[in-house]
C-alpha cells in the first residue's frame, strides 16, 4: 500500500512539473513576441529627418521638397515587376485626386533614375519616383527586410507606405503592403483627414 501511495506522489510531482515546463516555455514565447513586437520600428508620429535622393529626371530630392503638402512615400522592391507596375498604375490613376487634397504621391525603390525614367515612360506614370541606390529612406523608414525567394535569402525592401503630413510627420504606417486596391486605401485615409 505504501509503495502505491509513493507511486502516485511520483507521477503527481512529475506531472506537476511537467506542467511548469510548458507553463514557462508559453510565458518565455510571449515575453519574446511581446519583446519582438515592442522593438519593431515604428515610425507613427515622428518626424523625418534630412535625406537626399534622385528623383527619376535625376534631380536632388530632399525633405525640403516634401514640406508644406502631405506626402504619400510608397516603397517598392524593383521597377518593372509585376506587383510594383500594378502599384504604380494605380497611384497614378488616383494622381488627380491627391492632388486635389494637396497630397504628393513619391515611389522609392533602389532602382537607377534611368530605371525609374524608363518604368515611367514604359507605363504612363503620372507621379514621381524616388531612387534610393545607397539606401538613405530606406533605412530612415526601416523597410530593408530579410526576405526568402525559392529558399535563397536575400535583404530587400518590404513594400510599404508611410503618409507625411506637412511637417514631415508621419501619420499613417503600413507594413506588407498587397498592391491591388492600397492606393485607393491611402485616398481613403488622406480624405479622411
Amino acid at each position: 500500500m505504501a509503495k502505491k501511495v509513493a507511486k502516485k506522489s511520483v507521477k503527481k510531482t512529475a506531472k506537476t512539473d511537467a506542467r511548469k515546463k510548458v507553463t514557462k516555455k508559453v510565458a518565455k514565447k510571449a515575453a519574446s513576441k511581446k519583446a519582438e513586437k515592442a522593438s519593431l520600428h515604428t515610425m507613427l508620429g515622428k518626424t523625418i529627418g534630412p535625406f537626399s535622393v534622385l528623383n527619376s529626371a535625376g534631380n536632388v530630392y530632399t525633405e525640403k521638397d516634401l514640406k508644406g503638402h502631405k506626402t504619400v512615400l510608397y516603397f517598392y522592391p524593383k521597377d518593372d515587376t509585376p506587383g510594383c507596375t500594378l502599384e504604380g498604375q494605380q497611384f497614378s490613376k488616383l494622381k488627380t485626386q491627391f492632388d486635389k487634397l494637396n497630397t504628393v504621391v513619391l515611389g522609392v525603390s533602389k532602382d537607377s533614375s534611368a530605371s525609374h525614367d524608363k518604368f515611367i515612360c514604359k507605363f504612363g506614370f503620372s507621379i514621381d519616383l524616388l531612387s534610393d541606390e545607397n539606401e538613405n529612406l530606406c533605412k530612415i523608414f526601416d523597410v530593408i527586410k530579410m526576405k526568402n525567394m525559392y529558399g535563397r535569402k536575400y535583404l530587400g525592401i518590404e513594400r510599404s507606405t508611410f503618409v507625411l503630413d506637412e511637417n514631415l510627420s508621419v501619420i499613417k504606417e503600413i507594413r506588407k503592403v498587397s498592391p491591388d486596391g492600397h492606393a485607393q486605401e491611402i485616398l481613403d485615409f488622406v480624405k479622411s483627414l
